[in-house]
Formats: C-alpha cells, sequence, structure tokens
C-alpha cells in the first residue's frame, strides 16, 4: 500500500504541474489586457504601461509563471488586480459558502441515489424498476438551472418556505446560512442522484449474477440483507468513481447554480474575475479547484482497498 500510495502521490504531483502550464498559458492567449481594462478605456498609454510595470505584466512570460508558480507552493496567489486584496482572502471568503454547497449537494445525491438504485436493481425488468429508471432518465436530461428555477418557484415563492437566494453568512447563524443551501443543494443534487441511481442499479446487477449471492440466497439470506450485507459493498467500486467525480464538479461546476442564487461562492467569483480579465484569480481558483480534483480521486483510490479487500491484498 506505501508503494501504491506514493506512486500515486507521483502522479497527483504531475498532474498539477501539467495543470499549472496548461492554465497559465490559456489564459495569457486570453485577449484583453488587465491594466487597460482597470484604468479604463480613456486611460492614457502611459498610465496604462506605468500599472502593467506594477502589476509585472511586462515580463517574461516564462519568468512570470515562475513566480505565480512558486507563490503557488507558499499558498501566496497574489494580488488581485480587481479588488487589489490578496486572492487566498478572497478564495477563503467564497470557500465558506462553495464546500459546505457540494458536500450537502453530494450527501443529498447519495443518501436519494444508493436507495434507489437498490430498488430498481432488487426489481429488475418489473414495474418498479422502469419507474425508477424512467425518472432517473428525466433526471439526468434535466439541466441543474431548471431544477432550480423550478424548486424556488414552488419552495420560495409559492410556498414561502425558504428564501429564493442570497447567502447570511455563518455568522448570523447556522440555521438560516443552511436555508439558503437548502434550494441550491437540491438543484445541484437531483440530476447528480439521477447519474449515481443508475450507476449504482448497473452495478448491483452484475455483482447479483456472482455465485456467492447465488449460495446465499439459497441458505434461505433475506433478499433485503443479501443487497445491503453483500450486493452493496462489492458494488461500490464503481459508485465510489462517481461519487469522487461528482463532489469534484459539485466543488468546481456550480457558475450557474450560484448566478441562479446569487451565492457569493467560488463559482460566482470566477465568472466575475473572467468578465473583468482578472487573470490572477481565474489561474488561482482553476489550480486549487485542480488540486482538490486530484485529492478527490486519491481519496477514491485509498477507498477501493478499504471496501475490497482484494484489492488490498493484490496491492
Amino acid at each position: 500500500m506505501t508503494i501504491y500510495l506514493l506512486k500515486r502521490l507521483l502522479i497527483g504531483i504531475a498532474t498539477l504541474v501539467v495543470a499549472s502550464l496548461v492554465v497559465f498559458l490559456m489564459l495569457e492567449v486570453v485577449p484583453g489586457d488587465p491594466a487597460r481594462l482597470m484604468l479604463g478605456m480613456n486611460a492614457s498609454d502611459a498610465q496604462v504601461e506605468l500599472l502593467r510595470e506594477q502589476m509585472g505584466l511586462n515580463q517574461p512570460l516564462a519568468l512570470r509563471y515562475l513566480d505565480w508558480a512558486s507563490g503557488l507552493l507558499q499558498l501566496d496567489f497574489g494580488k488581485s488586480y480587481t479588488y487589489s486584496v490578496p486572492v487566498i482572502d478572497l478564495i477563503r471568503e467564497r470557500l465558506v459558502v462553495s464546500f459546505p454547497l457540494a458536500v450537502i449537494a453530494l450527501t443529498l445525491s447519495t443518501l436519494i441515489a444508493i436507495p434507489v438504485g437498490l430498488f430498481a436493481a432488487a426489481r429488475r425488468g418489473k414495474a418498479g424498476d422502469t419507474a425508477a429508471m424512467a425518472v432517473a432518465q428525466v433526471g439526468v436530461a434535466m439541466p441543474n438551472f431548471w431544477f432550480a428555477l423550478l424548486l424556488v418557484y414552488v419552495f420560495a415563492v409559492w410556498l414561502r418556505l425558504v428564501p429564493a437566494g442570497g447567502f447570511p453568512g455563518w455568522g448570523n447563524g447556522i440555521w438560516p446560512a443552511l436555508k439558503a443551501l437548502i434550494l441550491p443543494a437540491l438543484a445541484l443534487a437531483l440530476p447528480q442522484a439521477a447519474i449515481l441511481a443508475r450507476v449504482t442499479r448497473a452495478a448491483l446487477i452484475e455483482v447479483l449474477n456472482e455465485d456467492y449471492i447465488r449460495t446465499a440466497r439459497a441458505k434461505g439470506m433475506p433478499m433485503r440483507a443479501v443487497m445491503w450485507r453483500h450486493a452493496l459493498r462489492n458494488a461500490m467500486i464503481p459508485v465510489l468513481t462517481i461519487m469522487g467525480l461528482q463532489f469534484a464538479f459539485l466543488l468546481a461546476g456550480t457558475i450557474i447554480i450560484e448566478n441562479v442564487f446569487y451565492l457569493p461562492g467560488l463559482g460566482r467569483l470566477v465568472f466575475q474575475a473572467i468578465t473583468q480579465r482578472d487573470l490572477i484569480v481565474v489561474e488561482s481558483v482553476v489550480m486549487l479547484l485542480v488540486a482538490a480534483v486530484v485529492l478527490v480521486n486519491l481519496a477514491v483510490d485509498l477507498s477501493y482497498a478499504l471496501v475490497d479487500p482484494r484489492l488490498r491484498a493484490r496491492q
């Protein structure tokens, strides 16, 4: 396991290095001058050139990349061109919204998907299976922003149970903050639950054809016990893989949902930074999300050995 862990760490480090090069070079070729955008179109060329010099934009490309990359290693992401504050402070302010939102959405998705997948697999080919997978197909087909608008209309406008948008902050109490995240989390969770339910069903059906499942049934073990005690655990590897990918998506891919609900999260920060061409913010947030994806994938790889002892013995 130690050798396996070291291999995965080396792969993760190599991924981060390559990703940093790709992100930096891609954003550098984006048209537009951050200094010109900050000063406005009426600024003189001398003023723009002076600001470019102060921001370090006149340095050679390779030197700028090395300065930025070395700063990342020290958690010094630089200073925002637009807000004139350290980028790490902006990320810290937005992460307290995006991270709980992603955790709540993934929890809801799992709580919905696993029972639905078990229900459908236990009734393969029957009416319950067909109905569950039909609903899941609708969930896969519908975009999450449509769910968001529907949830706002029903629960915020019609029933008035939760706010339609905004975030009061954790300092105003845990319950008001959680209420503000319920609808966005549901809007994110429902499409992901549909995907996870289909994957769970497919993995369980494959496991249910194994000899040890038939042996357990022949010994008189109830179907419910077979599903939960034997089938689900051995079907968890593809389920864990999808959950890892979903968490990374929920952390990084919430731009539309955060704009619908007017949440001050990482997605909205990236959107605003792109429109303002605040490159240092975009680069830093993207690299933070890449690092999160690498860490989640590493955790998923390690969890394989926990749910399947055969993989642990092989490693």
